[in-house]
């Protein structure tokens, strides 16, 4: 067989072969427990992120910690970062089930979304809750559709592409909701509050991006 011939075998073999180069643009991974981890699976240094959708502080980090942490750490392949439900009341299971509806290659977007407009969606489930009080006494899975409705997190999904069957099998999947709470139970009994870090799995002492961020630049991170 003539070089002219093999030529073209050899650039697919390079390009089927080719490195990633921007690890924040790689679908999460879900772990057996059913977490889901952005970035390198080979990453040196590993994060693990205890958080909440309806925890104001979780939000505040993500905004902040967006540029360095995905933008730089996990996009050079050098971190990854496990995030585990710490769910703290039905708005946030409502929030959960959704962001996780999206899949493996939805779940990051559905994720930023979800916490970019948290001030927006949580006045809207706080005002459902004063003009409903009733809401209480029903089912918590009930408790989270509606939330999840009242707040417009459902139609920002719809938006997103994911169908109205779609999206009502996911609230309907009784097992899947039982793997979200599950990681809650599971927690460790330091994991007291949210957001709740573990660096290389060290518990990291409550805190910020700007108290955290120092810890990971340590480990060589840029």
């Amino acid at each position: 067989m003539t070089l002219s011939r093999l030529l073209p075998i050899a650039l697919l073999t390079v390009a089927a072969t080719a490195p990633v180069t921007d690890w924040s643009a790689a679908p999460a991974r879900q772990t057996a427990k059913g977490a889901y981890v952005f970035g390198n699976p080979a990453a040196r240094v590993k994060l693990i992120e205890y958080g909440s959708y309806t925890c104001p502080h979780c939000a505040v980090f993500a905004k902040e910690s967006e540029a360095e942490l995905k933008g730089k750490m996990i996009r050079s392949g050098g971190l990854s970062l496990e995030y585990r439900h710490l769910i703290r009341d039905p708005a946030d299971l409502g929030a959960a089930i959704l962001a996780r509806c999206a899949g493996p290659r939805g779940f990051a977007a559905a994720h930023a979304m979800i916490f970019a407009t948290q001030p927006v969606w949580l006045k809207k489930v706080g005002e459902y809750q004063a003009a409903h009080p009733d809401i209480d006494t029903k089912p918590p899975i009930v408790q989270a559709r509606t939330y999840a409705d009242a707040g417009g997190l459902t139609a920002a999904m719809r938006a997103r592409g994911l169908t109205p069957a779609r999206i009502n099998a996911c609230f309907a999947d009784k097992a899947e909701v039982a793997r979200i709470t599950a990681m809650t139970g599971d927690a460790p009994i330091e994991v007291n509050s949210t957001p709740s870090f573990y660096v290389d799995g060290t518990l990291q002492p409550p805190g910020d991006w700007n108290t955290l961020a120092p810890v990971l630049r340590a480990k060589g991170l840029k």
